[in-house]
This record gives C-alpha cells, sequence and structure tokens, in this order.
C-alpha cells in the first residue's frame, strides 16, 4: 500500500470544481518536476485535474471509466469498466445486493459502447499522451463507493508509469484507504466521518457536459511535453 494523506475531516464545501482543483494543486507542488501527466475521469474530474495540470505545469489528459450502477439505484456503484476493456467488481456490494453475473455482463457491454463514443469524441481534441516511465496524477471530483477510480487506476498502472498519485478534494475514508492499495500515493483533501454523495460536498455541483471536456482537451492539445 502506498501513503495516505488526508488533509482534513471537515465537511465544508467546496465553492465548485475549479475551486477544489486549485486547493489540490497546492498539496501536490512537489510533483511539479519532473512534469507530471495529470489525468481527469470524464466528465467533471477533467475540470479539477485541468486545474492541477495548469498550476504545476504538466500535461492535462483523460484516463476514461464508466460506472456499473446497481439494478434499480443506478447511482450506486458495484463495480466500473475501464477504457482497455478490463472490469472491476466490488464484490462485498454485489453480494449484498444479490446482482447476477447476466446483469454484470449487459451494464458492461452498454458502458464499453459508451466508452466507445467518447474515446472518439475526446481523443479528436486531444490525443493520447503515453505514460510509460511518467509520473502521473490521477485525479476525479471525489471517491464514494470508488469503483470508477479503481478500474481507472488499473488500466493506468498496466502503461508502465514510474509513479501513479490519486488525488481527489473529498471522499469516504474506507475507500481512500482502499484505492491507496493499487496508489503509490492517495491525497484527499476531506474525507468528513457522514460521506453520502460528492455532491454535497460542492457548493456548485452541475453536470459537467461533454462539450467542455473536448473544449478544456482542446486548449492543452498542443501543450506536450
Amino acid at each position: 500500500m502506498g501513503t495516505v494523506r488526508i488533509v482534513s475531516h471537515s465537511a465544508e464545501p467546496f465553492a465548485d470544481r475549479r475551486q477544489a482543483g486549485q486547493l489540490l494543486a497546492r498539496e501536490l507542488e512537489r510533483y511539479r518536476t519532473p512534469r507530471p501527466v495529470v489525468l481527469g475521469i470524464p466528465r467533471g474530474g477533467v475540470v479539477v485535474a485541468e486545474q492541477v495540470a495548469e498550476a504545476l505545469d504538466g500535461e492535462l489528459d483523460i484516463v476514461i471509466a464508466r460506472k456499473i450502477g446497481a439494478p434499480g439505484n443506478p447511482e450506486l456503484a458495484i463495480g466500473a469498466v475501464a477504457e482497455d476493456g478490463h472490469l472491476f467488481i466490488d464484490e462485498r456490494v454485489r453480494a449484498w445486493l444479490g446482482v447476477q453475473e447476466q446483469f454484470v455482463e449487459r451494464q458492461r457491454a452498454l458502458q464499453v459502447e459508451e466508452i466507445a463514443r467518447r474515446v472518439a469524441l475526446f481523443r479528436a481534441a486531444r490525443p493520447k499522451v503515453p505514460l510509460a516511465g511518467r509520473v502521473v496524477i490521477l485525479s476525479d471530483d471525489g471517491l464514494a463507493t470508488g469503483s470508477t477510480m479503481q478500474a481507472a487506476l488499473w488500466a493506468v498502472r498496466r502503461e508502465a508509469p514510474a509513479r501513479v498519485i490519486v488525488a481527489v478534494p473529498v471522499g469516504a475514508q474506507d475507500t481512500v484507504e482502499r484505492i491507496a492499495a493499487d496508489a503509490d500515493e492517495t491525497l484527499c483533501l476531506r474525507a468528513p466521518e457522514d460521506f453520502g454523495a460528492v455532491g454535497r460536498f460542492f457548493r456548485r455541483f452541475d453536470q459537467t457536459e461533454d462539450r467542455e471536456v473536448v473544449d478544456i482537451l482542446g486548449r492543452h492539445s498542443g501543450r506536450s511535453a
């Protein structure tokens, strides 16, 4: 397990994703050199990651992972699929809910289709940055069950980066500690005891649209190392 750094257990909300990213960047200043790759998980995580990349003069890119929601409760993740097609299932949640394999496979197929759509759209704006041998900062707007981050983290690891730092504004403490098993360092600004949903900890938590992600990636497409 890598190191875990939780800055506060405060439940004070962030103004928005941009402010959260700026505050994360202050805690990551030591990773400015060598120039890092900062990966955001679309969609909301890309807004956070852009602020980190700009503050650290890093290369901004994305890693796409899609949540598999529980039957009748799509916001509750039982797993996630990564951009490279690998599946992560939280077996504790699946067993607790009694989710059948057939349901998982149907949802996996749907999410793979959506990932393909996003890859085509987002990679047209920003070609993929190679990760081998690089310091990678992997960010999202928060960690609830952690399934999406886990799938993304495994996908990043398969590209053989030199070091992977997971950095999020807010998360459930047990999830943060579980994610740390596969990261070199995990940074969480706030891990409130009474967690609930990520959106509770942002005063503004609007849906991030595809167009905004494309615009962000387009702004960074000419800033390669």
